[in-house]
């Protein structure tokens, strides 16, 4: 009797998974990755602002690289991450820096801008100091929706904030209320104006990669989006395509070429409410190749 029981014991402690030593699951691996990017970009920019003629009484767009003599190519930085979860979410978040300005000793075209809520005239022969600075920060999620052995296509959903700062320093008169357009610029005076806006537009886009040989991948990205809210209009336009080469495990190096397009249409509200001046309505757009270098871990 005490043998059975025994042996019974025995045959339960060998079943039982409270008592068996069974060999421990191995922890789910870990697949989420980050991204740094570092790298910079060569830009052929292109850039105007509606401003109103003071002798016509038309607005029109006037150009910052012909007109104002910015500089119309850079070779500008730019700075990118990304944190996948796993091989399906991911986020990320980049800036971008254009900063520009340049002299002109005697402005050949005379204008009148509405910046700040005041009207300014430049006039005929005023030698002006041109400002456009345009700092570019992207956030956004991205979803892998469609997936195989060597492509990835997916959707994104983010913003991208501009922060530009417009700037006339020099021989500028400022309209007056209850005066005309005629008599703005009767007394210039050597000042500097200025207007910063901040631009946050929303964006919805499409991106993917494919391995076309071990070791080098083809990338791309487009994204778009319009707004308009309360006195803010915009639209933006951002689409890029390249090779990114695996040079090691962690370091990888990218070759890509960038098209971004961006209008901010901001209606002021001058205390000159009798004076006509075309509202702060920006277009610039930039494009150019880009070279990066990332580090994967």
């Amino acid at each position: 009797m005490l043998g059975k029981i025994g042996i019974s014991v025995l045959g339960l402690l060998m079943t039982s998974p409270c008592w068996a030593q069974e060999p421990m699951s191995p922890l789910p691996e870990d697949d989420s990755k980050t991204v740094i990017r570092i790298g910079g970009f060569y830009s052929n920019s292109n850039s105007s602002m509606d401003v109103t003629n003071p002798i016509l009484g038309n607005d029109f767009e006037i150009d910052f690289e012909q007109d104002l003599k910015l500089e119309e190519s850079q070779f500008l930085p730019f700075f990118e991450i990304f944190y996948h979860f796993n091989d399906k979410h991911s986020l990320y978040i980049d800036w971008k820096q254009l900063h520009r300005n340049a002299d002109v000793q005697q402005i050949t075209t005379p204008f009148q801008v509405n910046l700040d809520d005041q009207i300014y005239d430049i006039q005929l022969g005023a030698k002006i100091k041109t400002t456009l600075n345009i700092d570019i920060a992207r956030i956004g999620y991205g979803y892998n929706f469609l997936q195989g052995n060597n492509y990835n296509l997916g959707l994104s959903l983010g913003l991208h904030a501009m922060f530009i700062e417009t700037g006339f320093e020099g021989n500028i008169g400022a309209c007056i209320d209850g005066g005309s357009l005629d008599t703005c610029g009767a007394t210039p005076a050597n000042q500097m104006v200025e207007e910063s806006v901040t631009a946050p537009l929303p964006d919805v886009g499409l991106y993917g990669d494919y391995e076309f040989m071990p070791g080098f991948r083809f990338t791309a990205h487009a994204q778009y989006f319009y707004i308009k809210l309360d006195d803010l209009k915009g639209n933006l336009v951002d689409i890029r395509a390249g090779v990114e080469a695996e040079i090691t495990e962690n370091w990888h190096m990218t070759a890509a070429f960038n098209y971004y397009e961006v209008d901010v249409d901001y209606a002021h509200k001058a205390t000159q409410s009798d004076l006509h001046v075309a509202n702060y309505n920006l277009h610039y757009s930039f494009i150019g190749p880009m070279l990066s270098v990332s580090y994967h871990f």
